[in-house]
């Protein structure tokens, strides 16, 4: 970086004749006051260079087993022996305790008596109702007796029936004493000990006593509470990188399980339950441990970016001139140059999201547009015709004229007027929100989409991509691929100069993958000047530039803690301005 100095002192602003005068009354003072200090803005700047850039979101959670499971025991008893302690690896099946079996004993026992009992009966009624049956065919007996037979045969099958069925549930009963492993895992806590008596878990409302706690380690999870700002950059299958504290140097590979959709509130901040699965057959990872999860978002090899407090919003424009000692009434910025660098940007974001993931989001469908950029488009690209490689030659002269008729045809100020206004204090956000809402229904596509024949589209390669992209430019670019597709949406779909200039002097949201700003170039004689630029990824201290800049121009950094000031000092003006008294 290198440091410059821009001297803004009073007396070196002033004609010499003035300051000739401003002497002579010092002079007269006798000296009474001393001369005001020159003021010295100290400015530093750093060259946009390519780099790196690796886009996570991170948070902290706990290690925990994916099926965890407490083991009861449907008898009640005296616990007489334990078989398995804290740690113990099982497998299903595997017997972990076993219960005093006196009572279900007996009650087996009287069971298997009760069920003997009840099948001599059924046989001897069976055999009764045979020799009935003939006695009644010989006309022995009468038909009234007969039926006393049949009645005693049912009786005795139904008490035979029951006593099958305690007999099994006693055999239940009998084998529950002996409590075994539900599943394969390891024990993670015992909570009996021997002599304890314990509550059957099926005949206690209390839900009985817990035995163990025993979980399958080979798979688990990390659930971390990930902030409501990051939870929409992440989606179930994206790769996790899990750290903990016991393994410093070894991360662990996992993937996002799910994203659970109640929010919850952590000292007023809105978060997301996110849920990432791990391999762990290795065994390394036990319940409880602290985890610090890292999820990569996107990433680029190498790309142009200029650090973070180089970057301002468009709207920031006049406080950043102001920390770097400029004159804000006489820094301006053309926000008709957002509309072909939109294309720019849209192609060369296609151009990256293809290195990355070989094809790019933009191809396959990507974001959705602005409306207006079908017949924005088709505006734009009448004021030129594309050449062999797509690109528009008078795009910019197309978003001049657009802007021109669209003011004078629908009597409304131009978008440097209005931007005078808001400066000035004369009118409000509020009303340039209500003023752009009313020319948007006016002018519909015509404005919106002038940058739609400035941007660069591969036409050759990709097929009739100018053509098509101004076409299509609004919504999405059915039928295109690659860059012809993302530059013809990106400078269509945005808006173009005049609606694109307007929505970034606004903040206006958009769901594009980059947006407008603006940096302060610093040429090679010291002179600082703004510029439109359009920004993509940001890592939190760098952020990427697609269009708008070439790599080692200097650029001045602008402190955040200054920035903010001035934009307040700003406020503060216009509120006084809009005061009647």
């Amino acid at each position: 970086m290198r440091n410059l100095k821009r001297d803004t002192a009073l007396g070196r602003r002033l004609p010499a004749a003035a300051r000739a005068g401003a002497v002579l009354v010092l002079l007269g003072t006798m000296a009474c006051e001393t001369a005001e200090e020159t003021e010295g803005i100290s400015i530093q700047s750093t060259p946009a260079e390519l780099r790196s850039m690796r886009i996570t979101a991170e948070a902290s959670g706990q290690l925990e087993p994916v099926l965890k499971v407490e083991v009861k025991s449907k008898a009640s008893g005296e616990i007489l022996e334990l078989f398995v302690d804290s740690g113990d690896e099982v497998e299903l099946g595997d017997t972990l305790a076993k219960v005093d079996p006196r009572d279900v004993e007996n009650a087996w026992d009287q069971a298997v008596a009760d069920h003997g009992v009840a099948k001599v009966r059924m046989d001897l009624a069976e055999e009764q109702l045979e020799r009935s049956k003939e006695l009644l065919a010989a006309e022995v007996i009468s038909q009234q007796e007969n039926e006393s037979r049949e009645l005693e045969y049912a009786n005795a099958q139904a008490s035979l029936v029951r006593a099958t069925t305690n007999r099994e549930l006693a055999a239940l009963k009998r084998a529950d004493v002996t409590i075994t492993a539900p599943m394969a895992g390891t024990i993670l806590e015992k909570q009996v000990e021997y002599g304890q008596v314990i509550q059957s878990a099926t005949q206690n409302v209390s839900g009985g006593t817990t035995l163990f706690i025993m979980a399958n380690l080979d798979n688990m999870r990390v659930r971390t509470l990930v902030d409501e700002t990051d939870v929409g950059k992440l989606e179930a299958g994206l790769p996790a990188t899990v750290s903990v504290e016991a393994f410093p140097d070894r991360d662990f590979q996992g993937y996002i399980e799910k994203i659970e959709p109640q929010a919850v509130a952590t000292q007023n901040v809105t978060m997301f339950p996110v849920i990432v699965l791990l391999d762990n057959r290795s065994g390394f990872l036990k319940p409880g441990m602290n985890a610090e999860v890292e999820v990569l978002v996107d990433e680029r090899a190498e790309t142009l970016a200029v650090p973070n407090n180089a970057i301002v919003q468009p709207q920031e424009v006049a406080a950043a001139a102001e920390v770097l000692g400029m004159d804000p009434e006489a820094v301006s910025v053309d926000f008709r140059a957002f509309g072909p660098l939109m294309g720019q940007a849209a192609a060369r974001f296609a151009e990256l999201e293809s290195a990355n993931s070989g094809g790019g989001r933009m191809a396959a469908g990507g974001f959705p547009g602005g409306r207006g950029g079908a017949g924005g488009g088709a505006g734009g690209g009448a004021q030129g015709s594309a050449t062999d490689d797509g690109e528009a030659e008078s795009g910019e002269a197309g978003a001049d004229a657009a802007e021109t008729e669209s003011a004078q045809s629908n009597g409304m100020p131009s978008m440097d007027e209005i931007r005078e206004k808001m400066m000035s204090g004369e009118i409000s956000q509020d009303s340039v929100r209500a003023l752009w809402s009313q020319m948007q229904g006016q002018s519909g596509g015509r404005s919106g989409g002038a940058g739609g024949g400035a941007g660069r589209m591969n036409a050759g390669a990709d097929g009739g991509g100018a053509q098509a992209g101004a076409a299509a430019g609004g919504d999405r670019p059915a039928g295109m691929g690659g860059q012809g597709a993302g530059a013809g949406r990106g400078a269509g779909g945005f808006g173009g100069g005049f609606g694109g200039g307007m929505m970034a002097a606004m903040g206006g949201g958009n769901d594009l993958p980059y947006r407008p700003a603006v940096v302060f170039v610093i040429d090679d004689a010291g002179n600082i000047e703004p510029r439109p630029v359009v920004i993509g990824l940001s890592d939190w201290d760098y952020v990427e530039v697609l269009a708008g800049l070439q790599t080692g121009e200097q650029l001045a950094l602008i402190g955040a803690a200054q920035l903010q000031a001035r934009q307040q000092a700003q406020m503060e003006r216009m509120r006084q301005r809009m005061r009647p008294f």
